[in-house]
């Protein structure tokens, strides 16, 4: 048995391609005499996949230090300890961690949670729904403090953030606008998810419908994950005091050159705010949230959708793919089968 490890080789300009950026290799699994004290071995199930990867590939300042060349690639993970001589974790603990491409990996256990499993949820919702994705939907869009009657537009609405996010503004009794990327991704928000209108950006009069859609009302918040061009129509079409929250702009991350918003100027006569935000600066309120969202998962108010993946050396490939627009809810990478491990090494 070996361990397969992805490593991150070169730091791309634009967008990257696989076969320089990453490498696979294969190295033995550590074994119990190979640890330290105080480190754990955790066998990895599942990796998230996120368009934040794409800025951690840079070496710039940002809230977390870039990848370092030929490291294992930086991923939020789940996985189950099985080796561990560190007092604050047993085996079969179930975790979640910045653990990386990797099957298998040795942690000193900074940063790495323990996960208190809430009524009827299972492993895998500790990566989507009640993971970080969830998280980012939650604080990002109650932070904006929705009012029912809001006009709420959310970008990037069919993916992992976007879709929990009008689902909770729906919860919150306003009308959610989502604009995604197909036909089949706008009947997803429209017939499976209660959105109250659907916009595809790739449809050719994608604009007028935009405004026309958002008008005479404007719109009080706008969700945004993508940047570059909707970014701008979002800020042409502010109601008073409105509220722009910056999630990502997953348009720009493969730019040599990102752009920004060349209307920026409207947000002074408008008295509106745009502001961006980071999940972990929240996490000592990310019990109180999971409740939340595991009652509105329980309740049936939020619907889940994984798009999972089958091995990690298909890692790369798919993390193309999340540009693409391939997903359609939460991208995941199984790792390894859920519990199928020796305690022994």
């Amino acid at each position: 048995m070996s361990n397969t490890q992805i490593l991150f080789v070169k730091r791309p300009s634009g967008a990257f391609d696989v076969n320089e950026t990453f490498k696979i290799i294969k190295s033995p699994i550590p074994k119990e005499n190979d640890l330290k004290n105080g480190q754990i071995l955790v066998k990895i199930y599942y990796l998230s996949l996120d368009p934040a990867m794409r800025g951690w590939m840079n070496e710039t300042k940002s809230y977390i230090p870039p990848i370092a060349i030929n490291d294992v690639m930086r991923g939020h993970t789940i996985g189950e300890v099985i080796i561990s001589k560190n007092p604050k974790f047993k085996i079969h603990d179930k975790v979640s961690g910045l653990l990386g491409w990797q099957e298998y990996a040795v942690s000193n256990g900074k940063g790495v949670e323990k996960i208190d499993f809430l009524p009827g949820t299972s492993l895998i919702d500790y990566i989507s729904t009640l993971g970080y994705t969830g998280l980012t939907a939650y604080f990002g869009l109650l932070d904006s403090k929705p009012k029912p009657g809001d006009t709420v537009v959310i970008s990037g609405a069919a993916g992992a953030v976007g879709s929990i996010a009008g689902q909770i503004a729906k919860i919150k009794e306003t009308r959610v606008i989502g604009i995604a990327g197909s036909k089949e991704k706008c009947d997803w928000l429209l017939n499976e998810l209660g959105f109250d209108v659907a916009l595809n950006y790739k449809d050719p009069d994608f604009d007028k419908k935009f405004k026309q859609t958002v008008t005479p009302k404007y719109i009080d918040i706008y969700f945004d994950n993508v940047g570059g061009k909707i970014l701008e129509l979002s800020i042409g079409k502010l109601a008073l005091k409105g509220r722009i929250v910056l999630s990502g702009g997953i348009s720009q991350y493969n730019e040599k050159e990102a752009k920004g918003p060349f209307n920026y100027l409207n947000l002074i006569p408008t008295r509106a705010k745009m502001e961006g935000f980071i999940v972990m600066d929240y996490h000592t309120r990310f019990r109180e949230a999971r409740k939340d969202l595991s009652k509105w998962l329980q309740e049936g108010k939020i619907k889940k959708n994984e798009h999972i993946i089958n091995g990690l050396e298909n890692a790369p490939e798919s993390l193309v793919k999340l540009f693409q627009g391939v997903n359609v809810g939460k991208l995941v990478i199984k790792v390894n089968e859920e519990g199928n491990f020796e305690s022994k090494l």
